[in-house]
């Protein structure tokens, strides 16, 4: 596993009063590549990620309150579908917990999850929306 982290993802309860918070409120400039349910912020080199905290812990496959989901995940960009199931499993042989194999996703790429030791979660993704450049840093549209 290439030593860096790609995304923050922020899970947020209001995602309209979060995307006015960080804009708005304190001036980051959102990419292109977000939506009405997601949004994008370059943060010098990591991407931070706000998206519905329910739909977040619907993807990773865990539930949304309590134990087991804190309202994030840490994500690890990669360059092929196939370097998703390599990290994956290396992770796993380092001691980390699966929580979603590799699989094609419904936004065009291919993910899985892993939590590390400690639970934190890690999204581990090969996006075709999302190219990284020579130094691994994720290349978001303007």
């Amino acid at each position: 596993m290439e030593q860096r982290i790609s995304i923050i993802t922020l899970g947020v309860a209001d995602l309209e009063r979060s995307r006015r918070f960080y804009l708005e409120g304190l001036g980051f400039t959102a990419s292109s590549a977000g939506n009405e349910h997601i949004v994008f912020i370059a943060a010098g080199g990591v991407v931070l990620g706000l998206y519905g905290r329910e739909a977040l812990a619907e993807d990773m496959q865990v539930a949304a309150a309590g134990r087991g989901f804190a309202g994030f995940s840490l994500a690890h960009n990669v360059r092929s579908r196939a370097e998703v199931d390599r990290v994956i499993a290396s992770a796993k042989a380092a001691g980390a917990t699966v929580l979603k194999p590799g699989q094609e996703a419904f936004w065009g790429g291919y993910s899985g999850y892993f939590a590390d030791p400690d639970g934190h979660p890690w999204e581990v993704a090969w996006n075709p929306h999302f190219p990284l450049d020579a130094d691994g840093r994720v290349l978001l549209p303007a």
